[in-house]
């Protein structure tokens, strides 16, 4: 085995987001990058072992939850808007993750992602925080791929 190798782990901190290939924010916070199944249970009456199958179900996949700070682009805002008046605004959602040079990774794909909820900041005279915005996106389908 060879040992003179070190593979370390990528930070979660470098990443890009990009919304049908046109980077329209930078996010300080992207989570819900899950993909998951629900099993099928079967059995036959002449099945030799006294326990279910599990099979494959149906795929779903987590919303996803992105935060930023406020600046005075209403992007955003405007592609929730035409949702909420009925607009088929599905768009493809591109998360990349960086190395320490900047350089891609990997990268997660979301396709038919449209936001479901938008949240403005929480206002606090005494704090010190920057304004943040939350946004969470439902989408039909998650892969995964290699960059380089």
């Amino acid at each position: 085995m060879q040992t003179d190798q070190r593979f370390d782990p990528y930070r979660a901190f470098n990443f890009v987001v990009d919304i049908d290939n046109i980077a329209v924010a930078s996010f300080s916070e992207v989570a819900g990058l899950t993909a998951e199944g629900d099993p099928v249970e079967y059995r036959e009456g002449a099945d030799a072992e006294n326990h279910v199958r599990k099979l494959p179900g149906l795929r779903k996949y987590t919303n996803l939850t992105f935060k930023r700070g406020y600046t005075r682009d209403d992007t955003l805002w405007r592609w929730y808007t035409n949702i909420a008046n009925g607009q088929n605004d599905r768009r493809s959602i591109t998360i990349t993750l960086l190395d320490e040079a900047h350089a891609p990774v990997m990268r997660w794909y979301a396709f038919g992602a449209f936001i479901n909820k938008i949240e403005g900041p929480s206002f606090n005279a005494t704090g010190n925080e920057v304004a943040i915005e939350n946004m969470e996106v439902v989408h039909e389908k998650l892969t995964l791929e290699l960059a380089g």
